[in-house]
């Protein structure tokens, strides 16, 4: 009987045990998964890395080990070991012709609601004959030019992280 105690204790240590190390084992598999991500990015593409200590630095990636990531930074090629590496984010594409486009959309359909509802004109103005098309109109184009610089001056792109420390 008490053999079989014993045994069932053993049992009972080991599965918890066993256990209590499986959510540690998961986070590795999955940390190197994501860490694994980093091979798939090109080389001379712009990235940032964040490191212990939330030091910084941004660069040109240039290669990576299941060790260390290189960066090529201003200040030369540094080689970041994966233990200091808290994250890693690339830049996105800009959008700035998308953005002036459709800043000239908006610009325009506002340039014809106002120059719509300022009308043509009238006794005591000083607009030289103008109809309330050619009003709309100009104030419409006026409105396209605004809403272009507006939406190619807005920023865009930004960093979107593909790795991060767990």
């Amino acid at each position: 009987m008490k053999r079989v105690k014993g045994s069932v204790c053993l049992a009972l240590l080991v599965l918890s045990l066993g256990m209590a190390m499986t959510p540690a084992l998961g986070d590795d598999v999955k940390n190197q998964a994501a860490w694994d991500k980093l091979k798939q990015l090109s080389i001379g593409q712009q990235i940032q890395v964040v490191q212990n200590g939330a030091q910084s630095t941004n660069g040109n990636f240039r290669s990576v080990t299941d060790e260390a990531i290189v960066v090529s930074a201003a200040t030369g090629e540094q080689t970041i070991s994966r233990q200091s590496v808290l994250r890693v984010s690339t830049k996105g594409p800009g959008h700035r012709a998308r953005n002036a486009l459709i800043g000239a959309g908006i610009g325009a359909g506002a340039g014809a609601g106002i120059g719509a509802a300022v009308g043509g004109c009238g006794q005591g103005t000083a607009c030289i004959g103008a109809t309330k098309g050619e009003i709309t109109g100009v104030i419409a184009a006026v409105g396209v030019i605004v809403g272009a610089v507006v939406g190619a001056v807005l920023p865009t792109g930004g960093w979107h992280e593909i790795y991060r420390a767990r």
